[in-house]
């Protein structure tokens, strides 16, 4: 990690920088960009805080849950110390005072011996050509390199971080069996270090003209390169919107080949799909910790029976199992919910947790209507979810023109602005809970793979040794439900983890079962232990160091 990088979004003067950078590396010592807990407990204690501020001041400063710091975050927490030092109470609104950038580097006692002594000896950071201040950045890429590399166990020490630590359990321990009965064919694709290290995604999902493209240009107050709004269909591709240098836009079929990003899995869609996909980047803050999915509207009506060049909803299912949050956008005057629409909410079954539905554009009608069109909006969202509970439904009109008074009056202004900050919550908590989601994502992973080495194994069971393998295999995928309930009863699994049967049938119906490897306990026992004891021992090593 660059600290020139970094600085951009630091708030402190170039001289409290250089101090900070120096700072920084005595805290960093094996110079990977990144204090850890263990790191930061003997360089904090150098402030004189007590363990309760000390805490206070690591939770408000890791605020991702991450596990480190890197040097932006490392500035902020110095900044707070200080703060604690005059005797300011600490709290995550001291992020908003305007005389943050102004403070005095803490008194750390004891720190100029040890940077004149560390200058002595070695330099853990080195000025460039610019004399801008580097730190290395942490070498973990080769996890995800050849299989000799892939061979060789990574020893904790080289973990710094919960998502570094998912990295290795993913290639040590979940990889090999996921490639072994072929998940990723099934579900989703094999994951990449760009996966674990990608920022957080918000996927827009509705009908043509609901605001989708405009709600973006309204959360980030300007519009973003390639962007098109108007009452017709006109973003006719998936546009992601993320954080770049400069203000372009790049074609899907150069960012799906980029190993840096997260989008090399949408390479099984074709190439009738990456024609209408593309990048859209640009600088700006909130970019730095979301990225958008802007999506084609959805097809109704006469439209629905022009087929798309592309599977349509397995994208919007691919990029559902990516993101962190799914809106469903309606307006007042589409609340019809299509063929299209009723199989992509289907298709986002097993991710209820990230769906958030959006009513836009609702001071189209007056209060009475706006009652009488939220009802009809539950109504319909009830028979397609098929859900007894209630989802969270946003009432509001997320554009940058005013509310239309005359239609909702100061009532409906009201609950409208009450409602956009509920929402605007609920995406400022989305970078905080990434690492979190991370690890969600990744259980749900492991179970899922798990379930389905159950199944091959099973099926592999199931078939002859030598005469009638055809016909076997027929007779089981005809027969699939009552072959995963026989996997259910006989491993005592929850039926809610098992796969979707169509879904299931349609890809296995082009493998030979009998081509399958047969089930291998010592594979399933390994993820066993990762969700028993590794991943609770990796969040444990990375929590808060003063708990």
């Amino acid at each position: 990690m660059e600290i020139a990088r970094a600085a951009a979004g630091v708030a402190c003067s170039k001289e409290h920088q250089r101090i900070y950078a120096e700072w920084f590396a005595l805290a960093d010592p094996d110079g990977d960009g990144r204090v850890t807990g263990a790191d930061a407990t003997s360089f904090f204690g150098m402030s004189g805080l007590s363990r309760a501020d000390l805490k206070q001041v690591w939770a408000i400063a890791d605020s991702k849950r991450q596990g480190y710091l890197g040097f932006a975050e490392f500035v902020t927490a110095m900044q707070l110390v200080s703060l604690a030092q005059a005797g300011n109470e600490i709290t995550q609104d001291s992020l908003k005072r305007e005389d943050l950038s102004t403070l005095d580097p803490p008194v750390m006692e004891g720190v100029d011996e040890l940077v004149a002594r560390s200058k002595a000896v070695v330099k853990r950071v080195h000025p460039d050509d610019n004399g801008t201040s580097q730190v290395q950045a942490p070498s973990i890429y080769h996890w995800f390199g050849s299989k000799s590399a892939q061979k060789a166990q990574m020893p904790l020490t080289a973990v710094t971080s919960v998502i570094d630590g998912l990295k290795r359990l993913y290639v040590e321990k979940l990889k090999p069996l996921e490639v072994a009965y072929r998940f990723n064919d099934f579900a989703n694709p094999l994951l990449t270090s760009s996966d674990f290290d990608a920022k957080p995604m918000v996927m827009l999902l509705g009908q043509y003209s609901t605001g989708k493209t405009t709600f973006i240009k309204h959360l980030l107050k300007t519009s973003y390169p390639g962007a098109h709004v108007g009452p017709e269909p006109t973003t006719d591709r998936f546009v992601v919107v993320m954080s770049g240098s400069d203000g372009r836009t790049i074609p899907g079929n150069t960012i799906a080949v980029q190993a840096d990003m997260p989008f090399t899995g949408l390479t099984t869609f074709g190439g009738a799909f990456l024609s209408k996909f593309e990048c859209s980047q640009m600088p700006h803050p909130l970019l730095e910790h979301i990225t958008f999915v802007d999506t084609p509207g959805v097809l109704s009506g006469e439209k629905q029976r022009t087929q798309r060049s592309y599977d349509f909803t397995g994208v919007t299912s691919w990029f559902a199992a990516k993101c962190d949050l799914i809106l469903l956008l309606f307006d007042p005057h589409k609340l019809d919910i299509s063929d299209e629409f009723k199989r992509v909410i289907s298709s986002l079954r097993g991710h209820d947790d990230k769906i958030r539905v959006v009513l836009n554009k609702a001071d189209q009608v007056d209060t009475q209507q706006l009652m009488r069109v939220y009802g009809a909006l539950m109504w319909s969202l009830g028979k397609v979810l098929n859900t007894p509970e209630v989802v969270r439904v946003y009432i509001g009109s997320f554009n940058d023109k005013p509310v239309n008074d005359s239609a909702v009056g100061p009532i409906g202004k009201d609950l409208f602005e009450r409602e956009q900050d509920d929402l605007l919550c609920d995406l400022k908590d989305i970078p905080k809970k990434a690492c979190d989601r991370r690890v969600n994502e990744f259980v749900k992973r492991a179970r899922a793979a798990k379930i389905h080495a159950y199944i091959i194994g099973h099926l592999k069971k199931e078939m002859p040794a030598m005469m009638g393998k055809a016909k076997a295999q027929q007779r089981l995928i005809d027969n699939l439900e009552d072959e995963f309930a026989k996997v259910q009863r006989e491993y005592h699994l929850p039926a809610g983890d098992f796969p979707d049967v169509e879904h299931f049938k349609q890809v296995l119906g082009g493998y030979s079962i009998d081509k399958f490897e047969k089930l291998k306990p010592k594979m399933v026992q390994a993820v066993d232990d990762m969700l028993a004891y590794d991943i609770p021992e990796l969040l444990k090593n990375f929590r808060n160091p003063y708990e």
